[in-house]
């Protein structure tokens, strides 16, 4: 169990503190939802939590079938839908080392697709997966 602060602040930005590390985090309102786009908006985080769970859960088997995935990138876009407004749509591009065997290749976007985070999204919000071997730099800019 962990336990998350969050304090509203007026003008539809709060502040966020992950009680066991101390690390804090701010969230606004997006610019076309009434907000200043100043931070994260609750929805970025949704695809955020998404990208991350993608590369830790990799990460976590990849440590420990001896790959490295140090300098993979993810690069995710968040299309809203509505009414009622809401996450629609996330597009997520995972560029990993091209020196991933093909033989682990299959199981790591399994893990990817089955993190905890995609499985505990809606099934009407559609996830579309792309992931590349031996790209260099971002995977999208």
């Amino acid at each position: 169990m962990v336990a998350i602060e969050v304090e509203y602040q007026g003008e539809l930005h709060c502040s966020s503190r992950h009680a066991p590390s101390g690390s804090t985090l701010s969230t606004d309102a997006p610019a076309d939802n009434q907000g200043r786009g100043q931070a994260f908006s609750p929805t970025d985080l949704v695809a955020t939590s998404l990208g991350t769970c993608m590369l830790t859960t990799m990460g976590i088997h990849a440590r420990k079938s001896g790959i490295d995935l140090a300098g993979s990138r993810l690069h995710v876009v968040k299309e809203m839908a509505g009414p009622p407004r809401r996450v629609g749509r996330l597009v997520v591009t995972i560029d990993l080392p091209g020196a991933v065997p093909e033989a682990e290749r299959p199981a790591l976007r399994r893990l990817a697709e089955t993190c905890p985070v995609a499985l505990s999204l809606h099934p009407d919000l559609a996830v579309d997966l792309e992931m590349r071997y031996g790209a260099k730099g971002p995977a999208r800019t």
